[in-house]
Formats: C-alpha cells, structure tokens, sequence
C-alpha cells in the first residue's frame, strides 16, 4: 500500500503598499502574482497585509502601526516568511529580520529563489549564481549582527579586516569568477549559433506561464517541460522545425515578468540573445488572464530593453479556450460596457486594427484550435524573409495555399 506523501508547505504574509503611482486595483494585481509565485517556490499564502502611504517608509518599509499589526500576526500564528511585494534594501531587511524574527523577503529574493529551483543546465546554474550574489552583496552586513564590528580608538588601531570584509572579497571574488565562466559559456554559445547556418530563427516570446512551452511541443514535435507555474521553463531550447516544405529554427526562452529584477535582466543577457538574434518573433500572450495586456506592456518595454522591438512580430493570443468575459447587464445604468466584456471576435477585432490582420492569431495550444491559421501564418512570415535574403530560392518555397494545391 503506497503511502501518501506529505507535503508542508512554509506559512508565508505578503506585504505591499498603496502609493500615488500604485492604486489599490492595480496592488491587488500585484499581490495575486506573487501569491503565485509564492506557491511556485513552495509557500502557501495565509494573509495579505496592505497599506496607505505617500512613499515606503526609509527604515521599515510599512509605518510602525503596520509593523507592530504585522509583528502581533506572525507570533500568534507562526509564520515563517514575510514577503514584500517591492524590492527592500539592505538597510529596511536588516531592520524587518532584527524586529520580526523570521525570514524577510522581498519579490526579487523570491523571484531569484524560484530560478535557482529551477535551473537544470550548468549554464542556467552559473547564470543564476551569479543573479543571487549581485543581490548578495550589499544585504551582507545584515547576515553577521552576531560578530562586533572593528571599532575606531584608542587600542583598535592596526591592520587586519573583520569578517563582513572578508566575506566581501569572496563574494566580490565569486562574481568575477561567475562573469567569466558566462562569457566562456557565450563565446560557444556564439559559435553554436553561428554553424545553424542561414536559416530563418524564430522566437517564442511572452509574459510567464502564458503557454510558450506548449505550442512549442506542438509545432516542434518536441519534449519541453511544461507546466502551470510560474517559470517553468529557464533554458533555451531550440529545435527545427518544417511547416509544409520550409524549414526554420524555432526557440523557447525565458518568460518575462512585471518589475523583473535588473540582476537577472543582466545575467540572462546571453539567454535573450536568442530573442536579439531572431528574425521573428511570436509574441505569446494568455487571453484568458484579466490583465493581458498589461502584460504585452512589459514584454514590449523589456523587447525595448534589449533593442528587439523592431523586429516582425506575430501576435498569438493562446488559451482561447478558457477565455471567459464578464456579463454585461444593458439595463444596468450604473455599469458602464468596457473591454473585459469583450468577446472573442471584439477582441479579434480591436487587435487586428492595431497591428494588422497577417500579425494577429488567436489559437488554443492544447486544444490545437485555429493551428492551421496559425501555421499558415507562420509560413507566410517565414518564407518573406526567405525568399528577401535569397531571391533566387523564390521557386522552392510556393504560397501556402498554392503548396496545398502542389501537395494535392
């Protein structure tokens, strides 16, 4: 008899702030997505705790009402971690962990943490370790409040350093180690890149968890993992792939996110080559997710980032399926109609005005619904910029519709 495995999940609070830039709505989006990346590192959520203020508070982050409302909390129902929504900085997470006595995170520390779990590849490894200690570095006088500093004076003069020093110059020492180790990595990566020839590279990019993974096993014919977290997927991988006759190489890469940390912006650089190399890009996107388009916003300002926002890109709005509007009420007067009443054809509609029919697909992964447009336009796209680096190969690659006519 097979006997049931017990997981215990850590008791975690979120924390965030309402501010002039940040309204409650938009807050309580941000706390949902890190409720989720919560329970993607292994937490489950027990109590959000929210606040009003003009700007966080230098020392604590919260006011000191909130501090002691949250402190009152943890002791009485043994919390182990506090997670805020906003990065901390050395000086506001060495005062919350003296005051609290638990473990204080915030969304940048959790964010590194759900990329350490899981990163399999040696690079990914080494790109993640290297993330984890730039954050380190200035957080290091909180980890040794158990040793006295070297005090100035009469009698304390003299050569020597104190231990925090010491454990500076390793870390500092760790780093440059781990940056040549990713240059190493990347001139290969450079030359891998360079023997796949001159064929067309395509790009799967979007907002985490939105369905990259599984279209990619669907249009690849490939094994990549895939499953409804958050950052499932750290490793590029690219395979061929041949719709109809035409074949192009096609990549899977990292998922975006809102408020990103720059620590892994800058040491996935090499990953988002992939993206900085390609010829097209697939912008994935959740239909189904209420706010999916704030989530195109980031990826276009990250896209921007990296200097890739000029390149032809094709919308793929996925999930389609479990796309489900808001009834609207005509006699209530009190409600006025907006876009999450919109049904699929309105949205059809809105985006195909905004970036034109050829770059707009709405499709279902798993389902396969509307693949066959998605395929269609796919090839089209491909085969333009084939046959504009190649003239003389016009004849190989027919029409779509005229290769279904040659195929029967």
């Amino acid at each position: 008899m097979l006997e049931k495995e017990e997981i215990n999940y850590e008791k975690a609070v979120l924390v965030g702030i309402i501010t002039q830039n940040q309204s409650e709505e938009k807050l309580n989006e941000y706390l949902d997505e890190l409720e989720f990346l919560t329970q993607t590192a292994g937490g489950e959520v027990v109590k959000r705790f929210t606040q009003k203020t003009d700007k966080p508070n230098p020392k604590t982050f919260v006011g000191t009402g909130k501090l002691d409302e949250i402190e009152i909390y943890i002791k009485e129902n043994k919390v182990d971690t506090l997670i805020f929504d906003d990065e901390l900085t050395p000086a506001q997470q060495k005062n919350l962990s003296r005051q609290l006595d638990c473990k204080v995170l915030d969304r940048t520390n959790l964010i590194l943490d759900i990329f350490a779990q899981r990163a399999q590849t040696s690079y990914a490894r080494t790109q993640v370790e290297l993330a984890q200690f730039q954050y380190l570095l200035p957080r290091l006088t909180g980890m040794w409040t158990h040793l006295e500093r070297q005090r100035g004076g009469i009698g304390m003069r003299g050569p020597g350093e104190t231990e925090i020093e010491t454990d500076r110059r390793i870390v500092r020492d760790r780093i440059a180690l781990l940056k040549e180790k990713i240059r190493t990595i990347d001139r290969q990566m450079a030359v891998q890149r360079g023997n796949r020839g001159a064929m067309v590279r395509v790009a799967l990019v979007g907002y985490t968890n939105v369905g990259k993974s599984t279209l990619m096993n669907a249009m690849g014919k490939s094994e990549v993992f895939v499953e409804n977290k958050l950052f499932a997927t750290l490793d590029t991988t690219v395979r061929k792939v041949v719709i109809k006759n035409l074949p192009f190489l096609l990549s899977d890469t990292v998922g975006f996110i809102r408020k990103l940390p720059t620590q892994l912006v800058e040491s996935f650089k090499s990953t988002l080559d992939e993206v900085r190399e390609a010829d097209l890009l697939l912008h994935v996107v959740d239909i189904s997710h209420p706010e999916f388009e704030d989530h195109i916003e980031s990826v276009n300002q990250i896209l921007k980032d990296i200097k890739s926002d000029d390149k032809t890109t094709i919308m793929i709005f996925n999930k389609i399926d479990a796309y489900k509007a808001e009834k609207f009420d005509e006699e209530d007067l009190m409600i006025e109609r907006s876009s999450k009443h919109y049904s699929i054809n309105e949205w059809k509609k809105t985006w195909m005005s905004k970036v034109g029919e050829n770059n707009t697909v709405f499709i279902s992964a798993t389902e396969k619904e509307n693949f066959e447009e998605l395929r269609h336009k796919v090839y089209e796209a491909v085969r333009q910029i084939h046959i504009t680096r190649f003239p003389y190969n016009n004849f190989l690659y027919p029409e779509y519709t005229e290769n279904d006519a040659t195929e029967e």
